[in-house]
């Protein structure tokens, strides 16, 4: 069974940074598609960043708000995907979701349905 474990949320102040750890336990970490997603109550989910990777291609898909100051990036042998943020603001303020598949590795999906794992989430809150 996989296993999403988000960490690394918290409070901080406008123009602070956070990085958020994803650990992936279950499944074998390789070709395989990770991302992040964020929710602030009352409003959709959205998507953040998606990464692929298939042995020999990395690729990564940003939303057009989140480009310049947040980074993904993955640690196969840890099974881990990482979330650098920086220059946070308070519209940043949300629980972060990670997600996971393995349909369809070669595709950074910036769409919900195409993710069949989630984990707990990871409340990061900035403070003005």
């Amino acid at each position: 069974q996989v296993q999403l474990q988000e960490s690394g949320g918290g409070l901080v102040q406008a123009g602070d940074s956070l990085r958020l750890s994803c650990a992936a336990s279950g499944r074998t970490f390789n070709n395989n598609v990770m991302g992040w997603f964020r929710q602030t109550p009352g409003k959709e989910r959205e998507f953040v960043v998606a990464i692929s990777w298939t042995g020999s291609n990395t690729r990564t898909r940003y939303a057009d708000s989140m480009k310049g100051r947040f980074t993904i990036s993955r640690d196969n042998a840890k099974n881990t995907v990482y979330l650098q943020m920086n220059s946070l603001q308070p519209a940043d303020t949300a629980v972060y979701y990670c997600v996971a598949d393995w349909s369809a590795p070669f595709y950074p999906s910036r769409l919900q349905s195409d993710y069949d794992y989630w984990g707990q989430g990871t409340q990061v809150t900035v403070s003005s």
